[in-house]
């Protein structure tokens, strides 16, 4: 299914989002009663063209590996943009980590194999979202999103209930993110970063990070609003 992903994303109609998951079956009534509590890589897609094209694009998804559970079906984009919103009620503990990357190597493909089937709880998640199109077209010093040049945007969302089990599920976020470094690139998507990401903050801006300090001098030289992967005002 990733080696599948990787080819196919590489050449596909800007129409077509779409990203593969590793993702705990939830109750849902598409899903048979019997798979519910199981581990299955998910594939997430959206078609924003002609409604006739989109069952064309979808079709070789259907082909690569059997389908357990399928809903598709035309609906306005705020249904898509909340699907995941009732599994994450106020209150989960969160611990996330997040990178960029030109290439999904089978090396990562490997490393994705081995951790995301242990996806700890029903809440948690990992996402390999694709970086392209319109995205491609602008150049990576023109906005403070450095990594226009990046392929692929892979986020372990970690988010459990029971704060008892925070030692197990961080170290599960952690193991799965040391894996894929080798094979990744320094910076990450900041909306994805724990606390602990601090250190990145100029990794994940690449080399608009210098102009990035003078604008926060200038806006907010006693760094007030902190509370964030903080950028620094410049001396």
């Amino acid at each position: 299914m990733l080696e599948f992903y990787r080819d196919y994303v590489a050449d596909a109609p800007e129409e077509l989002g779409l990203f593969p998951a590793f993702q705990i079956a939830p109750p849902l009534p598409f899903i048979d009663e019997a798979d519910h509590g199981k581990t299955f890589c998910a594939i997430v897609s959206c078609w924003s063209g002609p409604l006739d094209k989109g069952e064309q694009a979808l079709e070789p998804i259907r082909k690569v590996a059997p389908t357990v559970a399928e809903l598709v079906t035309p609906m306005p984009y705020p249904a898509i943009n909340s699907a995941f919103d009732p599994l994450l009620p106020p209150g989960l503990q969160h611990y996330w980590k997040a990178s960029f990357a030109s290439e999904l190597t089978d090396g990562a493909i490997q490393a994705h194999l081995e951790h995301g089937p242990d996806v700890p709880v029903v809440n948690s998640t990992v996402h390999i979202y694709p970086i392209n199109g319109a995205c491609h077209r602008v150049s990576s010093g023109a906005t403070a999103f450095a990594y226009r040049d990046a392929s692929f945007a892979t986020v372990i969302a970690g988010m459990w209930p029971d704060a008892a089990d925070n030692e197990k599920n961080t170290e599960w976020v952690k193991g799965y993110y040391d894996a894929l470094r080798p094979h990744s690139a320094s910076g990450g998507y900041v909306n994805f970063m724990a606390d602990d990401d601090q250190g990145r903050v100029q990794d994940n801006y690449k080399d608009n990070y210098g102009r990035l300090t003078g604008i926060k001098k200038r806006y907010d030289p006693e760094n007030l609003f902190h509370l964030n992967q903080n950028i620094q005002p410049a001396p």
